[in-house]
């Protein structure tokens, strides 16, 4: 006889938990064994043509038969594990890479870990024009390729590279001037400018996002080591009472960093785009690329979704073949590689888009180009995944030619017409303290995190300070392609201001299928795309400029693509609001030199207008796929 015991719900979802993670060890610990038993590793210290070395972990398959193409990772952020009897748990992007067999190379750049030299952020690829043996990111590429297609037994003479973020950016850079041996790179969330990416977007400043990376990665070593920095603890995981008491940015300097991360002192005396920031844009340098390229993105990568956009239009705009190739999926910064990619918090995708990418493009572009095999070649040139549709769709250029232009107003009673209004005199105002910011998420967080990328916006929909309009629902399934223009016509009552637009899908209550209320999406308000303007950039990064109080002025700027559909039904959503806290950091909305030198009391409440009158017709543009 069988007895069936039942378990309380709690102790069957720890059961289900339990199981699943003991699954994923599982299929980790095989793979690490795999790689073990296939691989021998060797490490290297490869000369420089200024005398210096970089250290290098190389990893050979046993299997000696045949010749393997090298598939290269320069990093910033560690090598490690160190010592040839020490070895990585993961080679590929995926496990399918090492199966395939490639002889996979690892490099600690130029003044990082156990490399020698001096490391500089963002270093400006000048050396070409410097001449002699002078170095930089892209010099030390072609070095290391040199060294290793004549060095590494049994390569094949081709060399792959790639690399996410930082990595993705040494990908790109590693295109210029680049070694004959070099056929194919993947820049994935690639940094090109860092006055966009990361830590400024459109002149505002990511405060927790520079803060917490600079806190370990900025400070200066003695000599070559191992090991990485450690990084400091805040006494609460709640970002925006952190940063809230934090105040003015100076006070990072006189309460933490005291003057030792010498790239935090760096940007903070850039507060605009200069000639600082113009040398370390990446872009201006890729105008003659050779190898064959795919540039990965992620729709809701909130620290790098200029970097890849940008890579992929300057590349393809600037370069006469057709080498180029760009994907972007449903992802957080990495989740390509990181999870299967099904979901990011409550937005669901519906299948392992992660897994899909790695097996049906990523593998095939390399093998293609690396190993001859014309079998597998990746085809489209661009691949881009439809949120809200939850599908890919292939074109043959990003943005897609075969769309129509709209334009959308906003309007009285919260509402979006494709009409601007007749309304001689209408506004909507709010008032914009900065002793209360609105949040950017409704999550307690460090202040940098991921899902707010497709969060439910209704706790700021419902706010004072914020201004929500609404379109009528859809009569028929809508896909933006492509960016966004913002035209705000603002005033305030002090002499400066940011101003934040989403774009938002607003679900309806009722499932269409079963005309009951939807108990998973009920009302959902999914954030689909945001922005942000430092007013003071309105007409220049360069050149900033002071509002005249009580004023009218006309704000312009653009919302990074998207291709989202908004299904029948559905409702767009725009919002209008002075504060993404503590993502972004607040504006003093008194006009400052160098906000990073703002005191504590130069923050003070303001009123700020949005006009939607006939004279002045505040409106976001965006073209749709046709039909």
């Amino acid at each position: 006889m069988t007895i069936k015991v039942k378990l309380p719900a709690f102790l069957l979802a720890l059961a289900v938990l339990f199981s699943a993670f003991s699954a994923t060890a599982a299929t980790e610990d095989k793979r690490a064994e795999y790689i073990r038993s296939h691989y021998a590793k060797y490490e290297y210290n490869v000369p420089m043509r200024d005398g210096k070395t970089l250290f290098t972990s190389v990893y050979v398959p046993n299997d000696q038969s045949k010749k393997y193409p090298m598939l290269m990772q320069r990093t910033p952020y560690r090598v490690a594990p160190y010592g040839t009897d020490k070895y990585k748990t993961r080679l590929g992007p995926s496990e399918k890479f090492e199966q395939e067999g490639f002889i996979f190379v690892f490099q600690d750049v130029r003044g990082k870990q156990m490399s020698e030299g001096e490391f500089v952020n963002m270093r400006p690829q000048d050396a070409y024009k410097r001449g002699k043996k002078a170095v930089d990111d892209a010099t030390d590429a072609y070095d290391t390729i040199d060294w290793l297609v004549k060095n590494i037994p049994n390569n094949n003479g081709k060399v792959g590279q790639w690399g996410i973020s930082y990595p993705g950016y040494y990908t790109s850079v590693s295109a210029i001037n680049s070694h004959k041996a070099l056929k194919a790179i993947s820049p994935q969330a690639p940094i090109a400018d860092w006055f966009f990416d990361d830590f400024h977007r459109n002149g505002a400043f990511s405060t927790p996002m520079a803060f917490i990376f600079f806190d370990s990665f900025d400070k200066p070593r003695d000599g070559v080591f191992p090991w990485s920095e450690d990084r400091r603890d805040l006494p609460t995981q709640d970002g925006y009472q952190f940063y809230h008491e934090l105040g003015s940015l100076k006070n990072v300097n006189e309460k933490y960093f005291h003057h030792e991360r010498p790239f935090w002192d760096e940007l903070t005396q850039h507060p605009n785009y200069d000639d600082y920031w113009k040398a370390r844009d990446v872009l201006q340098h890729l105008d003659d690329v050779k190898p064959a390229v795919l540039v990965v993105g992620g729709w809701y990568d909130t620290e790098d979704l200029y970097g890849p956009l940008a890579t992929y239009k300057t590349m393809s705009d600037n370069n006469k073949k057709d080498n180029v190739q760009l994907v972007m999926g449903p992802w957080y910064h990495g989740q390509w590689i990181r999870d299967k990619g099904e979901n990011l918090g409550l937005a669901q995708f519906g299948f392992e888009t992660s897994i899909y990418f790695q097996d049906n493009i990523l593998l095939p572009f390399f093998n293609q180009h690396l190993k001859d095999d014309s079998k597998v070649a990746y085809k489209p040139q661009t691949t881009m995944f439809e949120t809200g549709a939850n599908r890919w769709r292939t074109f043959e250029t990003w943005p897609p030619k075969q769309v129509s232009e709209k334009t959308w107003y906003l309007t009285a009673d919260e509402s979006i017409s494709d009409k601007p209004s007749a309304d001689k005199q209408g506004f909507d105002e709010y008032l914009s303290d900065p002793n209360k910011p609105v949040p950017h998420s409704a999550s307690i967080s460090r202040g940098w995190d991921r899902p707010y990328m497709a969060e439910d916006q209704r706790f700021a929909a419902r706010r004072p300070d914020v201004l929500i309009y609404n379109s009528e629902p859809m009569e028929s399934d809508m896909t933006i392609a492509g960016p966004v223009d913002v035209s705000l016509w603002v005033s305030t009552t002090e002499s400066a201001a940011d101003f934040v637009v989403k774009i938002v899908d607003v679900f309806p209550g009722v499932d269409e299928n079963t005309n009951k209320v939807d108990r998973e999406t009920d009302n959902r308000h999914e954030l689909v795309r945001w922005g942000i303007i430092r007013g003071r950039f309105r007409n220049s990064f360069s050149e900033p400029e002071a509002f005249t109080p009580n004023t009218p002025t006309e704000v312009k700027f653009q919302l990074y693509d998207v291709l989202h559909d908004f299904k029948r039904g559905h409702k767009l959503q725009i919002q209008v609001q002075s504060s993404m806290f503590p993502f972004m950091d607040m504006n003093p909305q008194k006009y400052v030199e160098n906000i990073f030198e703002a005191d504590d009391s130069d923050f003070v409440k303001a009123f700020h207008r949005v006009y939607r009158t006939e004279d002045m017709p505040s409106n976001i543009s965006f073209t749709v796929l046709e039909k």
